[in-house]
Formats: C-alpha cells, structure tokens, sequence
C-alpha cells in the first residue's frame, strides 16, 4: 500500500505539473494544486470558502482569496487545461480499447436565483421537469471500460444572449452569441476533429439526435452516428422512398424536387415499428451490470429518414432504424437512426447506442464527489474554469482507476488538521 500511495502522489505532482504548463504562469500552480487537492478530498461542499477551510483551515481567508481569485478572475485558457487533462486521461484509455464513442450531452445545475451567468427556466434534467438551471454541453470519448470528458461549455439562453447589462455583469465574452445545444456540440465536435483525437461514431440521446440538420452535420463531417430520436419522426420504411421528380414534356425547365402523393407517404418510426413481423423482435444484451445482464427487447430495420426531403432532389441515403419494445410495454420505449455499417452485428450496434449511459454515471459522479454544480460564482469564467477543474480531477481519477484493479483510494492526500475550536461559516451551533 505504501509503495502505491508514493506512486500515485507522485503521477498527482507530475499531473499538476502538466496542467500548470498549460496554464502557463507559475504563481497559478499553487492555487491549480489547492483547487483540484480540495475537490478531490471528501467534504459535502465543493464551493471555494469550504475547500479553503480543508486546505488551510489556519488560513482560511488568504486562501479563499487566492483560490476565488484563481477561478474566478485569472484569465488562464481553460481549454488548454482540459485537452491536457484529456490527453492524460485517454493515454489509459486507450491502454485498454480503443475509443468506442463520442458522446454528445448536456447536463442541468439548478438554481435558486436569476442572477447566476445563463440562468433561466428551462428544461433539468436532473429534476426531470422545467425549472431554473445552467445548462452546459459536454462531449465525452468513450469505451467499455472508462470515459474522458473532453468539452465544457455554458449554454446561453437567447433571452441572455440578447440582453447588455446582464452579459456585462457576467463578464459574458463579445464573440459568444446565442446557439441552440446542438450548434454548440457541433462547434465542439469541429475542435477536437482539428485537434486530430481518434475518430468514432458520434452518440447521443434525442435531444440532439431528432435534429435532422444536426445528423447531417454530422455525416458531413465524415462522422458516423448513432442517436435517439422521437417517436413522431418520419421514415421511409425498408424498399420504400419518395417518388422521383415528375416528368414534364414540352419547354421549361424540368423538375428536380422529390414528391409525394396522398397515398405514397413516410411513416412516423412508432408506426414502422408496429408493421414489423414478430421475427424482427430479438432479446439482446449490452453489458453486465450490478444486477446481471443488462438486456432488453430490439429490431433493427433500414430506412430512409423523410424530413422535408420533397425539398431535396436526391433520396437520403439508407440508415438503420432501431427500435426498443421491452415486453409488457404498450408502444416502443425508444428509438434511434444510425449511419453505421450496414454489416455492423446488432449486438454491437446495441452495445454503441447503450454506452452513452456513461455520461449519465460521469455527471453524478463529478456532482456528488467533485462538487462539479457547487460553484457559487456568477460570472462566465468562473463557471468554465470550475467545471474545467471539475473535469480534471475526473480525469485524474479515471486514469488511477485504470491503472489499478479494484482501484485504491488516493491517501496521499490529506485535509489539514483543525485547530481546536474551529467552525466553518454557515455550520450549526453544537446543541
């Protein structure tokens, strides 16, 4: 144990080192150390006075400040802070598969206040109904074995977006501009193209995927994808399509748009999904959880999607449809549209479509033990650099996992001894 304990604190300090490199000035290192020692060590809050009290509970207020400061004000590039932490990250990864996925996502920090930067009433998921939160989008890399979280980046509602004083207040930078969620993935997923990471098919849930402008940005960019989307979703069913452009005799130029008739029409996937043969219906299995096999009810079948495509004048290219109907349930409970191969084994498409539950287990986890929706600021750069410090103790984690099997916990770092008598701000009076 001991011989472990010094090897891990010593990949901590060589960690530090390298996120300091990219930070770039050496009296940020201190406070970069302070930071990622104090989310990582356990506590029930992860806001900056309560990690300066763990650290330095005889000091509390200069290293509150120096830590406030560090993540709210210095203008250290948070990006270069987290594709060095991913690059950490994905070299144990990549030891033990090679990336399955990217993972396109979104995650909700509820809030009491209005004041907090992108602020508003809008769909959280975490409460599963419409309250006030930030909104951020990730992109995750991804295989069986671990996940790196590779993008951090706030989702301006347009009512912010559009409004001077409060952009001013929040410090929110002059290039940002309103973006619907998927834009923002798409802005993400053209950096970390440019920076050449491995490619994968892109994953994500219906938010994202029942976009058709998004799927095809995606394809554009010589991507593959596999992503939920709505029941309500048009297809041309296997052996179907949209009539050709008519044929007009005489002058005038001839027509090029695809058509429809009242009677040749695409179908919403719920109802594809209830014409299929009892045969298409198969039990498969995506991966061993903690009570047994995960498995579940499936078809797959090849379509066309359908979205206004009489303004195109060429038919979408083929792509699976894939249906889940767990027994017992009146209707299909979800679905998704995938470029993959048409060779591609269903028990690998399922097992691709199912990984983004991943991200579900990364957001809980940097939330419950990395304090990733404790920030207390509200400005722009102190949200990004939290949820980037955040990552990054993540990555950190994720890597020692990799490396050990089961993992050890990290005792090498401490929490200072309290000086008698010491009660954080806000604590209760003994009774």
């Amino acid at each position: 144990m001991g011989r472990w304990e010094g090897q891990a604190e010593h990949r901590f300090e060589d960690y530090v080192h390298r996120l300091g490199e990219a930070i770039g000035h050496a009296d940020r290192r201190e406070p970069l150390r302070a930071y990622l020692t104090g989310l990582m060590l356990s506590g029930e809050r992860k806001s900056v006075e309560p990690m300066a009290a763990r650290i330095e509970p005889r000091r509390v207020g200069a290293r509150h400040q120096s830590m406030h400061h560090f993540v709210a004000k210095a203008p250290w590039d948070d990006q270069a802070v987290l594709s060095t932490a991913r690059d950490y990250a994905l070299a144990q990864l990549e030891r033990h598969a090679p990336v399955m996925a990217w993972i396109v996502d979104d995650t909700g920090i509820p809030k009491k206040g209005k004041h907090s930067v992108g602020v508003a009433r809008q769909y959280c998921a975490v409460l599963g109904k419409q309250d006030n939160c930030q909104v951020a989008v990730t992109v995750s890399l991804a295989n069986g074995t671990m996940s790196v979280p590779c993008t951090w980046r706030l989702y301006l509602p347009e009512e912010w977006a559009k409004d001077r004083k409060r952009r001013a207040v929040a410090e929110v930078p002059k290039e940002v501009r309103f973006q619907k969620k998927w834009q923002i993935a798409l802005e993400e997923i053209d950096r970390l193209v440019a920076e050449d990471l491995p490619r994968a098919p892109v994953v994500a849930d219906a938010g994202y995927g029942s976009t058709t402008e998004f799927r095809e940005a995606i394809t554009a960019r010589g991507l593959s994808y596999a992503v939920g989307i709505m029941k309500e979703t048009t297809v041309w069913p296997q052996g179907s399509g949209p009539l050709a452009p008519v044929h007009r005799s005489g002058k005038g130029r001839p027509a090029t748009l695809l058509r429809r008739s009242a009677d040749h029409r695409p179908v919403s996937v719920l109802q594809a999904a209830r014409e299929l043969p009892d045969s298409s219906w198969k039990i498969l299995r995506w991966r061993e959880g903690t009570r047994g096999a995960m498995q579940s009810r499936f078809a797959l079948t090849r379509v066309r999607a359908a979205h206004r495509d009489y303004g195109r004048s060429t038919p979408r290219a083929e792509q699976w449809l894939v249906i889940e109907w767990p027994r017992g349930e009146n209707e299909p409970t979800k679905y998704w549209l995938s470029t993959a191969p048409q060779s591609a084994s269903a028990e690998n498409l399922i097992r691709l479509i199912k990984l983004r539950w991943r991200i579900e287990r990364d957001y809980q986890e940097m939330k419950d033990e990395l304090g990733l929706d404790h920030y207390e600021g509200r400005g722009w750069r102190g949200f990004h650099h939290h949820g980037v410090l955040c990552m990054a103790a993540y990555s950190f984690l994720a890597a020692e996992r990799a490396r050990l099997s089961p993992p050890e916990p990290l005792a090498f770092l401490h929490a200072a001894r309290l000086p008698k008598g010491f009660r954080p701000r806000g604590a209760a009076l003994a009774s």
